[in-house]
């Protein structure tokens, strides 16, 4: 089922363009973390507290038709605004190019976490340097098609 509600841009400027710039061309533009060549996909979320829709690039982690969302903000002490909003309400949709679905997601633990934990860093190594920046234990969001 698709998210309804108010979309509210991000207060961040890169993050407002770069979601602007990718769903007007369907990736082909924006379809990287800027000054990379590290492909994302926007993720439509709904606000912890506001209830107002909000999209995020996020790093493409792909796996057998799933997705992971990495709430690793740079290596920061503390999660970014999404992860609450995926905790509150696990219902995302996610844009992947053209591609736009709804997703249940679930936070991992254990044994699957360290499996996707692996498959994030061989995708995109900078991963590994945002773990050894902070002392929490960077949320993995493992996003999967209704």
């Amino acid at each position: 089922m698709a998210l309804t509600g108010e979309y509210v841009p991000s207060a961040t400027k890169w993050v407002r363009d770069n979601v602007e710039e990718y769903e007007a061309s369907d990736g082909e533009k924006g379809g990287t973390l800027p000054g990379t060549p590290y492909p994302v996909v926007v993720i439509t979320s709904v606000g912890a507290s506001s209830g107002k829709l909000r999209k995020n690039p996020v790093m493409r982690v792909e796996r057998d038709g799933a997705y992971l969302a990495v709430a690793s903000k740079g290596g920061a002490d503390d999660d970014p605004a999404w992860a609450d909003n995926f905790r509150k309400h696990p219902e995302v949709e996610l844009q992947d190019k053209a591609e736009k679905h709804t997703y249940r997601v679930r936070e991992l633990s254990g044994d699957e976490r360290e499996d996707w934990w692996a498959h994030a860093v061989a995708t995109w190594p900078t991963y590994a340097s945002y773990k050894e920046k902070t002392e929490r234990q960077i949320p993995l969001f493992l996003l999967e098609r209704d």
